[in-house]
């Protein structure tokens, strides 16, 4: 195994894919040249040429819509577009192009795309450049929605993305870049739509994604050591397909749920995971299902204000604790 960092994960894991299928092309702004503009793309170009690797205006729609164009006719593009914040610009042809077109044509048209971006907070880019965008994905009929958390499930997703005959909205989280950790030499080829229980404890469930997964698991250690509450993790991985299984298994034994979510509270993606389960694992529940949120707020610039709009292990630590006690 070798250290490997989230950022260079990315690059590794669309090398991956690309050095055994011809048919996979990469566009986006300043992916090529540059490296893209967070260093996650970096070597690309010179290993697989200026054919492949495309450099593009910035024109989120001229992105979307080359990449939709290319998944009709028998490639397998990926697309990035660089801060999820501009989904905005290009979502109706994420909307009501890409994720419709298959079910519109009655399979006669299919659409092997992944559409890859740097996503949340934790970098001080303020309200329009640091929003998680996963809910909104989540809610659109005919996208798969992936949120890695670790260097290794960054380059086995994206080769389960890639591989997907369906859209994939591939999520980076923005604030684990920089994070490193050992990943296995040789090919990585994941599932989507498979939870990981990265801790095991029986006194509550912890469920969280992509940034919020460490803060998640640092969480369980001090509550343990802390407060001698023995908190199982699950790193949820993916949204589209949702792993409720999983999930469902784990409140069997512990008979607590808590969600720790990045995006906003109003309809983040842990209200449609807490209702699922009051209406499939109540009869497992000893005590009320609680989401630890960001607040239905712009994500602010400033150091102390991000710190304190977003879940910190501290604050997971203190709301736990207080429900359990």
């Amino acid at each position: 195994m070798a250290q490997l960092t989230y950022r260079d994960a990315v690059a590794r894991g669309i090398a991956q894919e690309m050095r055994r299928d011809d048919s996979i092309v990469f566009l986006g702004e300043d992916i090529a040249a540059a490296g893209g503009v967070f260093k996650t793309t970096a070597g690309l170009l010179d290993e697989f040429g200026p054919t492949r690797v495309r450099d593009t205006p910035i024109s989120e729609q001229a992105i979307l819509g080359a990449a939709m164009g290319a998944a009709m006719t028998g490639l397998r593009p990926i697309a990035e577009i660089m801060f999820s914040d501009f989904f905005a610009v290009c979502w109706d042809i994420v909307v009501n192009q890409i994720a419709k077109s298959r079910y519109m044509t009655n399979g006669q048209m299919s659409f092997p795309l992944v559409i890859k971006s740097g996503n949340g907070g934790g970098l001080r880019f303020g309200a329009q450049h640091s929003q998680d965008i996963a809910n909104w994905a989540m809610a659109v009929p005919g996208l798969k929605v992936v949120v890695p958390s670790n260097p290794t499930d960054v380059v086995g997703l994206m080769a389960a993305a890639v591989r997907d005959p369906d859209p994939v909205i591939f999520l980076e989280a923005k604030g684990l870049y920089p994070t490193k950790a050992e990943v296995p030499e040789g090919d990585i080829v994941d599932e989507l739509g498979k939870a990981k229980v990265l801790r095991h404890g029986g006194d509550v469930t912890l469920v969280s994604l992509g940034l919020m997964v460490p803060r998640t698991l640092a969480a369980a250690e001090q509550l343990q050591q802390q407060h001698g509450i023995d908190a199982t993790v699950v790193d949820l991985r993916s949204l589209v397909p949702l792993d409720v299984s999983t999930v469902l298994g784990s409140l069997e034994h512990t008979g607590r749920l808590f969600t720790v979510e990045e995006n906003p509270r109003l309809c983040g993606w842990g209200a449609e995971l807490v209702s699922i389960v009051a209406e499939e694992g109540f009869t497992s529940l000893d005590g009320p299902l609680i989401r630890i949120t960001t607040p239905h707020v712009p994500l602010p610039a400033a150091d102390a204000l991000e710190d304190a709009s977003l879940p910190s292990t501290a604050r997971i630590v203190e709301t736990v604790a207080k429900s359990v006690d």
